[in-house]
C-alpha cells in the first residue's frame, strides 16, 4: 500500500508544492522549520485543505479538489502522534487505548491489542493514570492508540521533539519494532538527522515549500549537494552492517561492504544487521594505508565526488564497497593531497564516532 500527494497552496508570504508517492515503512519528512513539514502532513490527515490537489491513501482517494472529494479528518483512516501526547486525562492507559479500539477503522480483538501493548511495552502501565507517566511512557501511549484506531496510515509529528535526551533513548528501541512489525506507510516529521538515520526507508527533504529530494534515506543522507540543507555539522552517511563479533575488550566488530569497522559494543546478536551514523567531520583521508596510528576504522576507498563550500571546507564523497561515506575536511587538505574524483585513498573513522545513539 502506498501514498500518493500532489498538493498546492499558497499563503500571503509561503507557499507548498508538493507531489511524492510514499512507499511502505518509515518516510521522514525532513526540513527546517517553516519548510512545509507539518503543514504537509496536515493536508493528509484533513485539517487544512489545500487550494488544489489529490490524496489517495492506499487507493482511496481522501481529497481532489478537481472533483469536489474532500473526506473529513474522522473517515481518512488516519493515525495522528503529535509533539505533545493528546491522551485523555480522566481515563486509564488501558481506557485510552480501549476508546481508540472501539472507535476505529474495525474493532481489534484481544489479540491485536494485546499485541501492541506488548510491541510497546506499556502492559505495565495499563491501570495508571495519565497525569502520573513520563513524558516517554505518554508517548508510548499515544503511538498505540493511534494503531488500535487501525490506520491505513499513521501521521507522526517530531513525536520526539517534546522529550529530553533520555526519555528519547528510552522510546527509539519501540519505534524500531513499529517500523519492522506495522505493515502501513508512515510518514514521520523530523528535524533530526540521527534520528531519521537510525529509523527512516525513504526520505523526503523539504526547503521553502518544495521538495528538494526524495527516496532511499542512504542515497539522500549521502549526497554531497544536500549538505547545506542537511546541515554541514551533520552531515554523513547512514550504512547497513552486520555482527560479526563481540570481542573480549568491548568493542563488536561490524561487517561493511568493504570491511570490518569497531563500534562500542552492542547487544544484539551476530548476524543482526544494523544502521550506523558516521558523521563527515569524523572521516579523514590518508592516501596509504595508515600504521601506528590508534584510529581502527581504515576503510579503502575511491573519491567520487569533491565539494568545496564558500568557506575553508569542504566535503568529500568516498565510495565505500557498495556504500558512500562523506569526510568534511579543509580545502587546503584537497590541494595539498591533490584530491581528485577517481583517485583510491583511504577512510579513517575514530570508533567513538560510532556511538549507539547512531545505531538503529
Amino acid at each position: 500500500m502506498s501514498v500518493s500527494i500532489s498538493i498546492r497552496h499558497s499563503w500571503p508570504t509561503f507557499s507548498l508544492a508538493a507531489d511524492l508517492t510514499m512507499p511502505m515503512g518509515i518516510t521522514a519528512i525532513f526540513g527546517r522549520s517553516g519548510s512545509g513539514k507539518t503543514s504537509l502532513i496536515n493536508a493528509v490527515a484533513g485539517i487544512f485543505t489545500p487550494d488544489e490537489g489529490r490524496i489517495d491513501i492506499g487507493g482511496a482517494v481522501v481529497l481532489d479538489t478537481k472533483n469536489g472529494i474532500n473526506r473529513p479528518t474522522h473517515r481518512r483512516d488516519i493515525g495522528y502522534v503529535f509533539q505533545d501526547a493528546r491522551l485523555f486525562p480522566h481515563m486509564s492507559v488501558q481506557e485510552n487505548l480501549r476508546y481508540a479500539a472501539r472507535h476505529g477503522r474495525a474493532q481489534s480483538n484481544a489479540a491485536r491489542e494485546d499485541e501492541i501493548i506488548t510491541l510497546l511495552g506499556i502492559d505495565g502501565l495499563l491501570n495508571r493514570r495519565i497525569a502520573t507517566l513520563s513524558g516517554g511512557e505518554k508517548q508510548r501511549v499515544t503511538i498505540g492508540r493511534a494503531l488500535l484506531s487501525d490506520p491505513k496510515i499513521l501521521l507522526m509529528d517530531e513525536p520526539l521533539s517534546a522529550l529530553d535526551a533520555p526519555r528519547k533513548a528510552e522510546i527509539m528501541p519501540y519505534l524500531e519494532r513499529i517500523r519492522h512489525a506495522v505493515d502501513i506507510p508512515i510518514l514521520y516529521v523530523s528535524h533530526s538527522i540521527s534520528e531519521v538515520a537510525r529509523l527512516a526507508h525513504h526520505m523526503v527533504v523539504l526547503d521553502q515549500g518544495r521538495v528538494i529530494a526524495a527516496g532511499p534515506t542512504q542515497s539522500i543522507l549521502s549526497d554531497p549537494a544536500l549538505v547545506p540543507i542537511l546541515g554541514v555539522r551533520s552531515a554523513g552517511a547512514s550504512i547497513v552492517a552486520r555482527i560479526s563479533a563481540h570481542d573480549s575488550d568491548g568493542l563488536t566488530q561490524l561487517s561493511t561492504s568493504a570491511g570490518v569497522i569497531y563500534v562500542p559494543q552492542l547487544s544484539g546478536e551476530i548476524g543482526h544487521s544494523v544502521r550506523v551514523r558516521i558523521l563527515a567531520q569524523d572521516v579523514t583521508i590518508a592516501l596509504s594505508r595508515p600504521h601506528d596510528i590508534s584510529a581502527l576504522n581504515i576503510l579503502p576507498t575511491v573519491i567520487t565526488d569533491i565539494r568545496i563550500g564558500d568557506g575553508p571546507g569542504a566535503i568529500v564523497s568516498l565510495r565505500s564497497g557498495d556504500d558512500t561515506i562523506l569526510s568534511r575536511i579543509t580545502r587546503r587538505s584537497v590541494t595539498q593531497l591533490g584530491l581528485t574524483t577517481g583517485m583510491s585513498c583511504y577512510a579513517v573513522v575514530k570508533s567513538v564516532s560510532v556511538g549507539p545513539s547512531d545505531i538503529g
